[in-house]
């Protein structure tokens, strides 16, 4: 279930009217009301009703409408759903499940959601994100993408993952002096059976957030090594984020610009009678031609202007 670009993914706490206002006005491809770290617990309740009114009374400007409900091991989960659903079954496009550990957990919110949807007479399934926060998490990632037909992306979780594996991290997803001490990407194998997981089942992939929201330079690294995996986007804490965000993950002009060549290059070669040809001094095949529309596809654009 995977229908948008989400390069840019603002969170905010639900608590906060200021930062939903903005959250709602700004640039990003999603913004998420956060109930879950975000929001003290004093506080959880009400936020419930403040997400309510938010998505009822704010311009969204063709954002989806999606919040982050607590934990499956918390007391506040199920109604999370229930007080929030139930009275804006029409309203809500999205859920973002954190700390998911396998596929019996999004198969709970999917069975309460499809009650509500029912209920309400809402006929369009809400979507699922799923966030992989820890080890057994993530060994169970193919399952849990796999596990409704509402997942829609799988959402790497750097600080919690971090805690449970027990790997040293000084601020969520930010390098520190461990980083120098190994020689790969502290977060490569982790991030890379992600987007396995959510290639495999048709769903987007989305690096966690960046603590440091001061550090632009430091945050456009991070976004670069996510989308050199295939990432899909990235989850912002600030609204200056969201730009660098969005930039990093949509192809270049140079790269939009080679990928049309090579449509335009490989059907003139299939039109002659030929499979691979040669373009700029590179061997142009049916694999590249499906790179390029790839590219083109991450852009919202099917080549047609060069056809």
């Amino acid at each position: 279930m995977s229908e948008r670009s989400e390069r840019s993914v603002l969170i905010c706490p639900a608590s906060n009217p200021r930062m939903v206002a903005k959250a709602a006005a700004s640039e990003a491809d999603l913004a998420i009301l956060d109930l879950e770290d975000a929001v003290a617990p004093a506080a959880k309740v009400a936020a419930r009703a403040a997400i309510v009114a938010a998505f009822r009374d704010l311009d969204w400007g063709g954002k989806p409408r999606a919040y982050r409900i607590n934990a499956l091991d918390t007391p506040w989960c199920y109604r999370d759903l229930i007080e929030i659903v139930e009275p804006a079954a029409e309203l809500v496009d999205r859920i973002i499940v954190p700390k998911v550990e396998n596929a019996g957990d999004i198969a709970f919110v999917d069975r309460l959601l499809t009650q509500l949807e029912r209920a309400a007479g809402r006929a369009t399934p809400i979507a699922i994100e799923a966030q992989i926060e820890s080890p057994t998490g993530l060994s169970a990632a193919r399952e849990i993408a796999a596990a409704s037909a509402r997942v829609a992306a799988l959402v790497f979780g750097p600080g919690d993952y971090a805690a449970a594996a027990g790997m040293p991290l000084t601020a969520i997803g930010t390098p520190d002096a461990w980083d120098a001490a190994y020689a790969g990407h502290r977060w490569g194998y982790a991030m890379h059976e992600l987007l396995i997981a959510a290639r495999s089942a048709g769903a987007r992939a989305i690096d966690g957030p960046y603590a440091d929201f001061r550090d632009l330079d430091g945050f456009r690294r991070t976004c670069g090594a996510a989308r050199a995996l295939g990432y899909d986007g990235k989850w912002c804490i600030h609204p200056s984020q969201i730009p660098v965000a969005n930039s990093v993950f949509r192809p270049t002009a140079d790269e939009l610009a080679a990928a049309r060549a090579v449509l335009v290059a490989y059907e003139a070669s299939l039109a002659a009678g030929c499979g691979a040809l040669a373009l700029d001094g590179m061997m142009v095949d049916a694999a590249s031609l499906r790179m390029a529309r790839a590219t083109l596809a991450r852009a919202g654009d099917d080549g047609s202007e060069s056809t």
